[in-house]
């Protein structure tokens, strides 16, 4: 019924929306304009290739080495090395359009060469007309304004938030954007419905199988402020609003935040013996951030991320202490059952990456320091405000020529026993890669 009741508003807001955009524009329609737009034809093909070679430093006796390495443990280091490849293209023929991004690659660790292939995005997109597009298949939404987290992103994939600016792989969608402009305070109304089905083949990643869910963006471009208000229902994941904005308060100052309401979340709960109970509470989610320009072109990205749905330190501190139980048994007895229980949460909705509640996000970024061209050096770090943890990570960035991206990076997770940065499985990790752009 609620689903129902949705599409119904859709359909209104849509007509309103279209209506008031043939009051103003050259009808959509209009068979003449429609037949002039199929003459054009428009092709872009680009991509990258990619050498990434990665030295690891473990930390043997943390939790998380122990977790993922107990059958087969590497030693006190790890050699890993990526060769690979992105495509992606797009072809527009008038109204119509088609957009495609395919990941490639080929992974060399302690296992061997393996190799990997994700189409990341590829989808249809109809434009009748400059304020109305359709679109169908599988596509990553941006919702948000967050830059390292999004709370109000109902129908993406989490970033990374060591690496926020790598494209994320999409969800099999369908949806348009109805678009109107105005004179005033309110500048543009635009409007995004998304319909997203869930079964055993298509976005079962997502949540329960055998469900279509439907989501909605509503956006407003008002007194120079970019606002969102969000909304997700259905029966894979429980119903859930949002709302975001985006100000610059000055030219070199801008500000944003995000909060989302999820109803009926199954906050978890661990025991020392390695169960796990589970307990239905709404909760919130919310992000305040700013970015700032400097005169000396240094670029200062700051985040405060309240995750709703995190655990508490002491129940994180009780999954610890289970793993390091289940691998002394393994070591002693070769048992490998009490690990199941903890392979099983990822699958039912708990996330190693900001696992806690309360975190801090600072990046800094300097251009051209020492008039040094093309150089870009950064800096990035994540405190974890519940167990005073963090990790710091120094990068170069370097292009001596045109379309070549090197990069060299580092990554330290600094905190003590049974914190989350603490017991990650690296003492600290080197990566350098090379991007050659096409």
């Amino acid at each position: 019924m609620r689903i129902g009741v949705f599409l119904l508003c859709i359909l209104a807001l849509v007509g309103l929306l279209y209506r008031g955009s043939m009051a103003e524009e050259t009808p959509i329609f209009d068979l003449s304009e429609i037949e002039k737009e199929i003459e054009k034809k428009t092709y872009t093909l680009g991509g990258f290739l990619q050498v990434q070679p990665t030295l690891s430093g473990l930390d043997r006796d943390s939790a998380l080495y122990k977790l993922k390495f107990y059958p087969d443990e590497p030693g006190a280091a790890l050699e890993e090395s990526d060769l690979g490849a992105r495509l992606e293209g797009a072809i527009h023929y008038g109204i119509l359009g088609a957009f495609a991004r395919l990941d490639s690659f080929f992974i060399h660790d302690q296992d061997g060469w393996h190799g990997e292939m994700t189409l990341m995005e590829g989808y249809l997109s109809l434009k009748p007309g400059p304020s109305m597009a359709i679109e169908a298949g599988k596509r990553v939404t941006k919702w948000g304004k967050g830059y390292a987290w999004n709370p109000v992103s109902f129908v993406d994939r989490p970033k990374n938030p060591q690496d926020p600016e790598e494209a994320l792989e999409g969800y099999y969608i369908f949806g348009g954007d109805f678009i109107r402009s105005f004179d005033g305070p309110l500048q543009t109304l635009a409007f995004t419905p998304v319909i997203l089905p869930v079964y055993e083949d298509i976005n079962d990643e997502f949540g329960r199988t055998g469900h279509v869910n439907v989501a909605a963006k509503l956006y407003a471009l008002l007194y120079d402020t970019d606002l969102d208000l969000l909304f997700f229902t259905g029966e894979s994941r429980t119903t859930r609003w949002g709302v975001d904005f985006s100000k610059n308060l000055l030219t070199n100052l801008e500000v944003h935040g995000e909060l989302a309401w999820i109803k009926d979340f199954q906050e978890m709960t661990f025991l020392e013996n390695g169960q796990v109970l589970t307990n239905e509470s709404d909760v919130w989610s919310y992000l305040l951030g700013m970015r700032y320009l400097t005169e000396t072109d240094l670029t200062a990205i700051f985040e405060y991320y309240h995750n709703g749905g995190g655990v508490n330190p002491g129940d994180l501190k009780n999954l610890y202490v289970y793993i390091d139980q289940a691998y002394d048994t393994f070591k002693q007895t070769g048992d490998r059952s009490l690990f199941s229980p903890i392979n099983r949460l990822t699958k039912e909705g708990f996330s190693w990456r900001n696992p806690l509640k309360d975190y801090l996000y600072l990046r800094l970024i300097q251009k051209e320091p020492f008039d040094i061209l093309y150089f870009t050096p950064a800096f990035t770090t994540i405190v974890c405000l519940n167990d005073g943890s963090f990790n710091l990570i120094p990068e170069l960035n370097y292009s001596p020529i045109t379309n070549l991206d090197l990069r060299l990076r580092g990554v330290i997770p600094v905190g003590g026993d049974q914190t989350e940065y603490g017991e990650k499985q690296n003492d600290w990790r080197v990566e350098f890669r090379l991007r050659y752009y096409f």
